[in-house]
């Protein structure tokens, strides 16, 4: 006989009628959730390929009631270079993604597994960081970047991003989780600690960092406060300061094709994410030290 393994609620359970109006209430507010996600996005992609008139129609309809207008999105493309700033936006995120891994990394590395004096007041004073309002520091490390002639350059998303107190506390989590045979036996092989963070930290770590680079990614893909501040050329932008700038601003541009291009920006990350999940389940199952 085929055993199956006990959730949470076994079918005994559901024999009575409050555990089957607290599980039904539960279904529903998860639909709810769902739908509330889901509703914005399908409304984006629909209104991406309807006309124009369709779209300013009252009352709205959800589908398109006439012919799909998929030159909408070849309309879209010529509107704004939007492979640009897709180049720019890319450059943040592998600048960021490096600078997550080297210097987050190693800084992480160093607090979980190096003898460092005060390592405890260290993690302190980091997570510390993690109660100060982000807006608080915009205008210090706008101040900062400017003293230093980075202005306007990739290196006012790339220095900052290497000083995120969140990731390295994570990272750091992550670090104090691996087995220490595993750094004593390369240690004893002759590995310096470098390399015991490149050939064991950093292959082991692949689910956290795989989990990172979607915040990374989101980040450099969502935000357009910061890049219109250190950004002064516009050939400089990223994609979501070129479509707040040039495409939510723009008031002689048809509403279809607005949503065609926030159809195409809107679709990427989704991909992304959804690769990246691949490789956080399949990171699951690395290994440590095997009794």
């Amino acid at each position: 006989m085929k055993s199956h393994e006990r959730g949470i609620l076994s079918r005994y359970d559901f024999n009575q009628l409050h555990v089957k109006l607290i599980y039904g209430f539960f279904v529903l507010i998860t639909v709810v959730m769902v739908f509330t996600m889901l509703y914005p996005i399908f409304s984006t992609v629909f209104n991406a390929v309807k006309s124009n008139p369709e779209v300013n129609s009252f009352p709205p309809r959800f589908f398109p009631q006439e012919t799909w207008h998929f030159e909408n999105f070849i309309k879209g493309w010529n509107y704004i270079p939007l492979p640009n700033f897709l180049k720019n936006t890319l450059l943040i995120f592998f600048g960021n993604m490096v600078a997550t891994v080297v210097v987050i990394g190693m800084a992480a590395y160093s607090l979980s597994r190096l003898a460092l004096p005060k390592k405890r007041l260290l993690s302190f004073l980091f997570m510390m960081t993690l109660f100060i309002p982000p807006t608080t520091y915009l205008i210090p490390n706008f101040l900062n970047l400017q003293d230093l002639g980075l202005l306007n350059s990739y290196w006012a998303f790339w220095l900052p991003a290497g000083a995120n107190a969140y990731f390295l506390l994570l990272l750091r989590s992550f670090f104090d989780s691996l087995h220490s045979e595993l750094f004593e036996a390369g240690r004893i092989d002759g590995a310096s600690e470098l390399r015991c963070f490149l050939q064991i930290a950093v292959p082991l770590s692949i689910p956290i960092f795989s989990t990172l680079a979607i915040f990374v990614f989101s980040t450099a893909w969502n935000d357009w406060f910061w890049p219109s501040m250190v950004m002064h050329s516009e050939k400089m932008y990223p994609l979501a300061t070129a479509v707040y700038k040039f495409i939510v601003n723009a008031r002689s541009l048809n509403l279809n094709i607005k949503f065609s291009i926030l159809t195409m920006i809107m679709l990427p990350p989704i991909v992304v994410f959804l690769l990246f999940q691949r490789f956080i389940i399949g990171g699951l199952h690395l290994g440590g030290v095997k009794g």
